[in-house]
């Protein structure tokens, strides 16, 4: 095989091997290099998310979500479980089994598309060739005319409480724990700590959650936040504001936690504490000090509104560069950088990049929030439902939430859409694609919304914008 690419790819996570697949869809010679290993000591495909993020998280949400079932939901139904338990073993082992299928899948994608994988840690030298180091140190150089970073992202380790990989963990530590810790500490009440909080929640373990903020989820919509955050105390997380982390020491009887809040400063001990305060982005080692590659104040790849360098043919993507740390935003960048590569016309809309956290109930949204278009200055109207009022929620026993709706107050165009509810993760797509096409709330309130449906509570929140919802007063 000639050592000579059209493109090479530094990362193989939902950034990474996405552009890699797409460049060799366009024709180009593509490589794709990532030193990630699984659990087997093989290379394993698909980055943080794949590995220890996006997957594993959703399949022991699914797996805590049945247990939690058996005694909060299943009465209701006039089903009753004795003596429910769990092989923890097992519940690991879904997970992980779940994982392999999908990175082996990528590595059966890259076959098919004829991208070469290469397992090492890739390092831009100048001339856009990479350096790739083995994991038993041997090491190669490939070439190419163009080179895409796609480094991802690490989580951030506090000096105060350092990783050590058993009672201070981070999320691939908190998603293998061999028991159910009778006491779980989180820091930081983001995407990361709700979602892996609630599954040792679900499973038994008294969860804390530290937040410095003095707003919960302050990045959603305030109403939204609201709700979730009644329904999070509803389920036993005790989420802690405005409470700063101070000193986490690893004791033989768990780890004891210093924090100060609004009453000054309190200690609490658990028997695991997971650090999920932020992610930043991951270039140790990714640039030789000639590339010309720049990075920001944070670390960042310091890209243009293209994924370029302005370095000739180096692209940056992902976690690596400016914007929201999502899966799915790398996806796409990953794909309009390859057609830009191509001579084609990439397109990625900000504006329009959808949020999930996967908790129960699940939170999304799209677009900007209430408080934003209020400091912008921007006229808006609002419309609400509850899920409440829906047919099929309250079937499912699962009537807790509401969908919002934002639009411009004289064009009625769509400006945000923010839900908490059963399923939104799915009902936010619905809007993206009306957003996306510049719609109006009249749009998809003139669109036929099967009954019974979660999605009439997105048809009914339109409908309210112009105060004519039907199921509830305006």
């Amino acid at each position: 095989m000639s050592d000579k690419f059209d493109v090479i790819v530094i990362g193989a996570g939902p950034a990474g091997y996405v552009a890699a697949i797409r460049a060799a869809q366009l024709g180009l010679k593509a490589a794709c290099v990532d030193d990630f290993s699984g659990k087997d000591g093989k290379q394993a495909l698909g980055g943080t998310c794949l590995n220890v993020g996006c997957i594993p998280s959703k399949a022991l949400l699914d797996s805590s979500r049945q247990y939690w079932n058996i005694a909060h939901n299943l009465p209701v139904h006039g089903i009753s479980v004795e003596g429910a338990k769990v092989d923890m073993a097992t519940f690991i082992g879904r997970k992980d089994k779940i994982v392999k299928q999908f990175t082996g899948g990528i590595g059966q994608l890259f076959k098919a598309n004829k991208v070469a994988a290469f397992h090492g840690k890739g390092k831009l030298l100048k001339g856009n060739s990479v350096e790739i180091t083995a994991t038993d140190g041997s090491r190669q150089t490939l070439s190419a005319t163009n080179v895409i970073l796609a480094s991802g992202s690490v989580p951030i380790e506090l000096p105060f409480a350092k990783f050590d990989g058993k009672a201070i963990v981070d999320n691939a530590g908190a998603l293998d724990f061999a028991e159910v810790p009778k006491r779980l500490g989180v820091i930081g009440a983001g995407v990361i700590g709700l979602e892996l909080g609630s599954v040792w929640r679900r499973m038994g373990a008294e969860v804390t959650i530290i937040e410095a903020l003095p707003e919960f989820l302050a990045a959603a919509d305030a109403d939204i936040a609201k709700v979730a955050a009644k329904e999070f105390a509803k389920q036993g997380l005790s989420i802690k504001l405005n409470a700063k982390l101070n000193k986490a020491e690893a004791k033989k009887d768990g780890v004891h936690l210093t924090y100060t809040d609004k009453d000054g400063e309190q200690q609490l001990v658990v028997d695991k504490l997971l650090v999920a305060v932020g992610r930043r982005a991951y270039t140790a080692g990714l640039l030789a000090e000639d590339t010309g590659v720049k990075l920001d104040e944070r670390g960042r790849i310091v890209v243009d509104e293209h994924n370029h360098t302005g370095v000739d043919g180096v692209w940056a993507i992902g976690d690596a560069v400016r914007g929201p740390m999502l899966a799915h935003k790398g996806s796409e960048e990953g794909i309009a950088v390859a057609e830009w590569i191509a001579g084609k016309a990439g397109h990625v809309n900000f504006d329009t990049i959808p949020w999930v956290i996967y908790t129960e109930p699940e939170i999304a949204w799209a677009g900007k929030t209430e408080k934003e278009l209020k400091d912008a200055g921007i006229p808006y109207k609002v419309g609400t439902f509850p899920f409440a009022a829906i047919g099929r929620a309250v079937a499912m026993n699962e009537a807790v939430g509401q969908v919002k709706m934002l639009a411009h107050a004289d064009t009625d165009r769509i400006l945000g859409v923010h839900m908490v509810g059963p399923g939104v993760s799915e009902l936010i797509a619905e809007c993206v694609v009306a957003m996306e096409f510049k719609g109006s709330s009249e749009d998809l309130a003139r669109i036929v919304h099967a009954h019974p449906t979660l999605s009439e509570a997105v048809h009914e929140a339109a409908l309210s914008v112009d105060k004519r919802a039907i199921h509830k007063g305006n």
